[in-house]
C-alpha cells in the first residue's frame, strides 16, 4: 500500500476518536461545566447531526475543489474545531466547536474513500478503502479508552488538545504525502440526493439504519454514568471497559460482514432480534459487575455487526430503484447512522431526566431496535412480493 494511504488512516483515527471519546467523558464534562447529564448528552447529538446534514450538503458544495487542497482544508477545520472545544469556557461554545468538527468529519469520509481507491491499482481498491476505515475501528478500540483516561486524569480539555495534536499530524501527513494529481469525480448534486430520498424502499432501509444503530446509543451515550452510578465501577475502570467494548465492536464488524454476505435481510432480522434482547437484559444486569461486562461485550458485538449488512442492503436496493445514484444512497445511509446516534443520544437524555432514570435507557433503546426489526421484516416481505410479481410477468 502507498505511504500516502497512511495519512488518510491517521486522519480517520483522529476523527473516530473525537466522535466517540465524549461518551467516556460525559460525567467529567457535566461536572466541570456544571450542567446536567441530559444536556451533556446533547454534545453527542449535535455532533452526529452535524455529520448527518453537513456531509451531503458540504460534499455537494465542495465538489469542484481539488481533492488534496480540500482534504488539507478539512483537517485544518478539524484542528480548529477541536482546539475550540479544548478552549470552550462554557457549554454553548463547546456545542459550536463540536459542530465545526462534525462538518469536517462528514465531508472527509465522503471524499476519503474515493481518494483511497485512486491511490492504488483497481484490483486493490477495496483493500485501500478498508485500510482507511481501519483508522476508525482502531480509534474505537484504543483512541476512545485512551482519550477517556486522559480526560479523567488531566481534565476533559486535555483530551481535546490531544485530538487536536492528532489532527495536526494528519494534516501534515496529508500535505506531505498525498500526490497533487488526484483525479476528481463529478461533483455530487443535491438533486441526486433528493431523488434517492424519494424512493420509499430506500427510506425504509434508512429508517432501519437510524433505529437499529440509534437504539444502542440511548444507553451507550450514558455508559460512563451507568457503569459508575449503577454498577459501581470506578471512573478509572471505565476506560478499561471501553477497551473491551471496542474489541467487541471490531469483532462484530468483521463477523457481521461474513454473516450478511449471502442474505443481508435474513442476517439483519437475527442480529436486530439479538440486539433488542441484549438491551433488555442490560437493564437487569447493570446491578452485577460480572454480568455487565458480559452484556456489554455482547452489545458491542451486535451494535456494529449490523453495519455491513445495512450498507450492503442499501446498495442492493439502490441498484434496483435508483441505479444512477448508488453512491449517493450509500452516503445517505452513512448519514442515517449519524441521525440514529443523534436521536438515540437525545432520547437517552430525555429518559435520564424523566422519572424512568438512567437505568431504563437500555430498555428504551431496545424499543427502537424492535422498530428496526419490524421494518426489516416489512422490507423483506416487499422484496419477496416484488420477486413474485417479476416471475409472473
Amino acid at each position: 500500500m502507498p505511504i500516502a494511504l497512511f495519512a488518510l488512516t491517521i486522519a480517520a483515527y483522529a476523527i473516530g476518536t473525537t466522535e466517540f471519546v465524549i461518551v467516556g467523558l460525559l460525567p467529567t464534562v457535566a461536572d466541570d461545566l456544571n450542567i446536567t447529564l441530559p444536556l451533556a448528552g446533547l454534545i453527542v447529538s449535535v455532533y452526529a447531526l452535524g455529520v448527518t446534514f453537513g456531509a451531503p450538503i458540504l460534499t455537494a458544495l465542495t465538489g469542484r475543489i481539488e481533492r488534496k487542497p480540500l482534504l488539507v482544508g478539512l483537517m485544518a477545520l478539524f484542528v480548529i474545531g477541536n482546539a475550540a472545544a479544548a478552549l470552550s469556557p462554557s457549554y454553548e461554545p463547546l456545542l459550536i466547536a463540536r459542530v465545526i468538527s462534525a462538518f469536517a468529519h462528514g465531508v472527509f469520509f465522503s471524499v476519503g474513500s474515493t481518494i483511497a481507491a485512486d491511490l492504488v491499482p483497481e484490483d486493490r481498491r477495496a483493500s485501500a478503502i478498508a485500510m482507511m476505515f481501519m483508522g476508525l475501528t482502531v480509534a474505537i478500540v484504543t483512541g476512545v479508552p485512551l482519550g477517556t483516561w486522559i480526560g479523567q486524569t488531566f481534565g476533559w480539555r486535555a483530551t481535546f488538545w490531544a485530538v487536536t495534536g492528532l489532527g495536526v499530524i494528519a494534516l501534515a501527513a496529508i500535505a506531505a504525502l498525498l500526490p497533487n494529481t488526484l483525479t476528481k469525480a463529478p461533483p455530487a448534486r443535491l438533486i441526486d440526493q433528493v431523488r434517492v430520498l424519494g424512493s420509499g424502499r430506500l427510506l425504509i432501509v434508512f429508517a432501519m439504519t437510524a433505529l437499529g444503530y440509534g437504539g444502542t446509543f440511548v444507553a451507550f451515550t450514558f455508559l460512563a454514568p451507568i457503569l459508575q452510578e449503577i454498577t459501581g465501577f470506578s471512573a478509572g475502570a471505565v476506560s478499561l471497559i471501553l477497551v473491551l467494548y471496542g474489541v467487541a465492536i471490531a469483532i462484530g464488524n468483521i463477523a457481521g460482514g461474513k454473516i450478511a454476505n449471502r442474505d443481508p435481510v435474513k442476517a439483519l432480522v437475527g442480529l436486530f432480534l439479538a440486539q433488542a434482547v441484549v438491551l433488555v437484559l442490560f437493564t437487569f444486569t447493570t446491578s452485577s459487575q460480572a454480568l455487565t461486562l458480559v452484556t456489554l461485550a455482547s452489545l458491542g458485538f451486535l451494535s456494529f455487526a449490523t453495519v455491513p449488512g445495512l450498507q450492503l442492503y442499501v446498495v442492493q436496493l439502490a441498484k434496483q430503484h435508483r441505479p444512477g445514484a448508488v453512491d449517493v444512497a450509500s452516503a445517505l445511509n452513512i448519514a442515517a447512522f449519524n441521525l440514529g446516534i443523534a436521536i438515540g443520544a437525545w432520547l437517552g437524555g430525555v429518559i435520564v431526566a424523566s422519572s424512568l432514570g438512567l437505568g431504563m435507557t437500555p430498555m428504551v433503546g431496545s424499543i427502537l431496535v424492535v422498530g428496526a426489526l419490524l421494518l426489516t421484516l416489512l422490507s423483506g416481505a416487499l422484496d419477496r412480493k416484488a420477486e413474485t410479481v417479476a416471475q409472473l410477468a
